[in-house]
């Protein structure tokens, strides 16, 4: 099974060969029927032959063009903030990909220790989920969390993520490359989100900027930076991210884009002695524990890290004399934030005035 990175690493060309070669012409083969199928959707959506259901609270989606982590998270938390300092009961509702029956996803998981009190509902059927958040919390904010491809449910503000390692997918649909639709999908969005924005240059960023403006004319445009708050164990005991200065670090994640991990990493000054990678979602087991307990003592590790999405799914907080950390990041947006603030007022009136 290959990885994320593995993955990225062969749709992207980074990988030659007769192998990569063949994977890249299977991969076009397959992306053909995925954008028939794909478009064909969005057309049904567009011309109202799909039915959208509308409910009776405010609904702001988070979503991205692109598989993998660009931030969603973050951005979530970021929003969740931000309402709550206006005064506005919030619920978050998603469709908990990943999760074992009856139980939460990793990203509730975390979303759960960051914003203690906000309801997280998590059911494929997501309309369904976010009635429920109306009616047992009086919730009047729904944020979406992954959503901008489910348009079964109507929403006031769509906020799309493009990350800055990889803001259009390479171009191709996925499994060619790593779009989840079309680019045209832009022309939807409402607020458009460079994260990882400080990762690239200015020319690079207006590249981009200049891209959205002509698929999306009507979207405000926002760069936004993950920034490493502080360690966390599973304990709940927190440090200065000034612990790891010095020490020779081991470091492990099952996220979807490893490659933004690595960057949050050397943000701080981090080299991992050695760097091992899990599916996204992975739900780690016993024999997966011990394994990384090992792995971690064969690198003469002083600590271990992870990102506080691994950290919620593992109850220790060593491998035997070995401390493990996650590194819990949040999101500060560097340019345009009075774009965001003119946005989200909107959607605030649109809840003052189903109040009145």
């Amino acid at each position: 099974m290959l990885d994320s990175s593995d993955f990225r690493a062969l749709v992207s060309g980074q990988r030659r060969g007769l192998w990569p070669s063949y994977f890249r012409f299977l991969a076009a083969l397959a992306a053909a029927p995925y954008g028939w199928v794909v478009r064909w959707r969005n057309w049904r959506y567009d011309a109202k032959r799909a039915n959208i259901r509308r409910v009776s609270a405010v609904v702001v989606s988070v979503g991205n063009l692109t598989l993998g982590g660009t931030g969603k998270t973050p951005m979530i938390e970021w929003l969740a903030r931000w309402f709550a300092r206006h005064d506005v009961r919030v619920g978050l509702v998603s469709r908990g990909y990943g999760a074992k029956a009856g139980r939460r996803n990793d990203e509730a998981l975390e979303l759960e220790q960051k914003l203690p009190g906000v309801p997280h509902l998590q059911n494929p059927d997501r309309v369904a989920a976010a009635e429920n958040a109306i009616r047992e919390f009086g919730c009047q904010l729904i944020l979406l969390d992954d959503a901008f491809q489910h348009r079964r449910i109507a929403r006031d503000l769509d906020i799309v993520l493009l990350d800055g390692l990889e803001p259009f997918g390479g171009r191709r649909l996925f499994p060619r490359g790593t779009l989840r639709e079309p680019l045209t999908g832009l022309a939807r969005a409402d607020v458009v989100v460079l994260s990882r924005a400080d990762l690239l240059s200015a020319a690079e960023r207006k590249s981009i900027r200049d891209e959205v403006a002509r698929r999306a004319p009507q979207a405000a445009w926002v760069e936004a930076v993950h920034r490493p708050r502080y360690l966390l164990n599973s304990s709940g005991e927190q440090k200065e991210l000034s612990y790891l200065d010095d020490r020779r670090v081991a470091v492990f994640c099952g996220i979807g884009n490893p490659a933004g991990f690595q960057q949050t990493l050397a943000r701080i000054g981090v080299q991992p002695a050695a760097f091992r990678e899990f599916p996204d979602h992975h739900d780690y087991t016993q024999h997966d524990l011990e394994s990384l307990e090992s792995w971690s003592q064969g690198q003469n590790a002083q600590a271990v890290l992870c990102t506080h999405k691994d950290l919620v799914k593992i109850s220790q907080s060593e491998f035997q004399n070995l401390p493990l950390w996650a590194v819990v990041v949040g999101l500060d947006i560097i340019a345009n934030e009075e774009s965001m603030n003119g946005r989200l007022k909107s959607v605030l009136e649109k809840i003052t005035a189903g109040e009145s």
